[in-house]
């Protein structure tokens, strides 16, 4: 089948695009952005790349008649619940606008399990995107899904960060809310189940796992498999806002999107009907098998994508075009230069694992402190870490670093911090290879903003000569 795959980028839909493939289909992704869709090699003539922004309906005539189906992945995130319920909506509408003019037989949306009738903002919005899908016309099958586990989910990794941090928990009274958590793996194996399933059209489905947990039995669950004794005490006093804050100094999620989950999870989100089984039988994998798969090294759970690697998680806007040239005028830059032997690409290995569980091979603490200043200001601190220990594309998160450029064959990595600061800063490392071996750069550049901007950049720069000399020196393996 030719199927149209929106959210190509995404942690969902990074997985369901190497399903589909793998099944034989032809699929056409639509990205925003042609410099952070990276498919792989071995299914290049099974893919097709469109560039297009689903608020933008000027950018979608190029969609192609001749598909047969469409997946609607795409999850707006805006600062407010206003913001955010404005973008659904206009994204779903222009998309169902675009596919009324293909010849495409069914619609595939993944949603939210929404049977509470005061629904937060976030589940009403997953609501409204459905139901304007459904007046497109097209046959529409909807999968409404709880909480997602797997290597990379929001879901999981809030969790891993709460249950590995802390001993003892004095946590607010939504862990009481029971859920129905489902493996990532399963939510795959549903969303290619139905695809050209007529018994799936026109049809919405609740999507769970065997077993129906209170989030703290989730988090001692995961605490038992991981081999944690830990303590939780849950209080009625904590506000929704004192709880996203809670949550956002904790894990690795920025304030907006802990506000959603918080929001979210005053919701029970619990299947109320089993119609699924009857037209897909299938055996989904239990809370604390989801939770081993997400760990196994043997699985297809190694961070085929991430939620950090989304948009949502920094700054930087999605169209990142105009920060890749790096300015120089007005700006303060610190040159580090190493002239290097017979070992660049040893070097250029060294240059693509910085950051996450390696780290910035110098000063690593220093580095983490300004992580935790930069939470306490209300930035993303240091602990998105990175998807890939050893491989590195643009968009991905790299700790409080966006990656602009990944060249490994033009041996240049351009990163954009995301961290609050008062103004800009890029970070680059670049090699210049030469018949003597050649040269390593790394260049650090800001560009402040006002007399904040600059009095910052003094502050810091005894630091910066420090680390920054030092880094460049241990990343060209020198004493």
């Amino acid at each position: 089948m030719r199927i149209f795959l929106t959210g190509a980028n995404g942690y969902i839909g990074k997985r369901l695009l190497l399903a589909l493939l793998g099944n034989g289909h032809q699929v056409i992704c639509m990205v925003r952005d042609a410099r952070r869709f990276a498919p792989p090699n071995r299914f290049a003539e099974s893919v097709e790349m469109l560039v297009g922004d689903l608020l933008k309906p000027e950018t979608l005539d190029n969609i192609p008649v001749d598909i047969e189906a469409a997946y609607y992945l795409v999850h707006s995130m805006s600062q407010n619940a206003r913001d955010f319920a404005r973008l659904e909506s206009e994204s779903s509408e222009n998309f169902s606008a675009a596919i009324q003019k293909t010849n495409a037989r069914q619609i595939i949306y993944l949603g939210g399990i929404s049977n509470d009738a005061n629904l937060s903002p976030h589940l009403k919005s997953r609501l409204a995107v459905e139901k304007i899908l459904q007046e497109s016309g097209i046959p529409l099958t909807v999968l409404r899904a709880g909480i997602i586990i797997g290597a990379g989910s929001a879901s999981f990794e809030i969790i891993r960060d709460l249950v590995e941090k802390l001993p003892v928990m004095v946590a607010p009274k939504w862990l009481k809310t029971k859920s129905q958590p489902i493996a990532i793996h399963d939510i795959i194996y549903y969303l290619t189940a139905v695809l050209g399933n007529p018994g799936s059209y026109g049809k919405t489905f609740e999507i769970g796992g065997p077993d129906i947990l209170t989030y703290k039995q989730m988090l001692l669950e995961f605490a038992k498999i991981r081999g944690l004794k830990r303590v939780i005490i849950t209080v009625p006093v904590l506000t929704p806002r004192i709880s996203s804050y809670w949550l956002y100094l904790i894990t690795a999620t920025t304030f907006s999107l802990a506000r959603s989950l918080v929001d979210s999870m005053k919701n029970e989100v619990i299947c109320e009907n089993n119609e699924i089984d009857q037209i897909i039988p299938h055996h989904c994998l239990s809370y604390q098998d989801a939770i081993r798969r997400a760990f196994s090294h043997a699985g297809e759970d190694i961070l085929i994508s991430s939620w950090k690697d989304a948009w949502v998680s920094g700054r930087l806007p999605a169209d990142f075009g105009g920060y890749i040239e790096v300015p120089t005028h007005a700006c303060y830059i610190d040159k580090q230069q190493v002239n290097i032997a017979d070992n660049a690409q040893l070097i250029l290995e060294r240059i693509w694992r910085i950051g996450g569980e390696t780290g910035w091979y110098y000063g690593n603490l220093l580095w983490g402190i300004r992580g935790f200043l930069d939470k306490l200001v209300g930035g993303i601190g240091l602990r998105r870490g990175r998807t890939n220990p050893s491989e590195l594309n643009a968009g991905d998160a790299l700790d409080f670093w966006r990656v602009l450029v990944a060249d490994k064959a033009g041996m240049r990595l351009l990163l954009y911090a995301e961290m609050k600061l008062p103004g800009e800063a890029w970070l680059e490392f670049k090699i210049y290879p030469n018949q003597n071996g050649g040269t390593f750069q790394q260049t650090a550049t800001f560009r402040p903003k006002g007399l904040s901007g600059r009095l910052y950049w003094y502050a810091m720069f005894p630091f910066h000569i420090f680390i920054f000399r030092r880094m460049a020196q241990r990343i060209a393996m020198l004493p």
